[in-house]
């Protein structure tokens, strides 16, 4: 079977579980956090997939991954001891991030990522976050990142669409246009 089939089906199975049992928003804040944990330790994927560990290991390590020491809620261990059972913990990181998509669809709620060379204060990102929820006529969840390579200027992706003012990117431009004349002129 295809990983997207695979994912597409726990996935909408445990938005409909997870809506049953009124659990969808805590069920959503664990499986953000532990998308992110799957982004910062690329070997927890691996990990799962080691035979050698018991269920109970793998679960209670998803349970850390998710949660730190706190207490995960019955949905997503019910459900994480499900994907265990049936073997397919290969695929638990691509059921969360469906798992997300899907919520944040029935929830309208559009994700924007915000990239600047230098920290943006709190009052510039929730006027941004308003701006943009504005024109998506959606909720808005802002990731702001700092990243001094841009130079200077922003990029801001929102859904699937990017609008690029960085520093570095216009230099690159310039760069290209110099590139093409030069070529004309030998």
């Amino acid at each position: 079977m295809d990983i997207g089939v695979i994912s597409v089906r726990y996935a909408r199975a445990l938005i409909a579980y997870a809506q049953e049992k009124k659990a969808e928003d805590t069920l959503y804040e664990e499986l953000i956090r532990l998308t992110k944990s799957f982004r910062m330790f690329p070997h927890l994927r691996e990990t799962l997939d080691n035979p050698i560990l018991s269920r109970k290991e793998k679960l209670k390590l998803l349970s850390v991954a998710a949660n730190g020491e706190q207490e995960s809620s019955e949905v997503f261990m019910r459900f994480m001891s499900l994907v265990i059972k049936q073997h397919r913990e290969l695929y638990i990181q691509f059921m969360c991030m469906t798992y997300l998509d899907f919520y944040r669809k029935l929830k309208h709620i559009a994700v924007g990522t915000l990239i600047t060379a230098v920290p943006v204060d709190k009052e510039t990102q929730e006027e941004i976050r308003n701006i943009a929820a504005a024109m998506v006529h959606a909720q808005m969840e802002l990731e702001t990142i700092v990243d001094p390579a841009i130079e200077g200027g922003f990029v801001f992706d929102i859904n699937d669409y990017r609008l690029d003012a960085s520093v570095l990117t216009q230099l690159k431009r310039i760069k290209q246009q110099f590139i093409e004349k030069n070529k004309r002129i030998v």
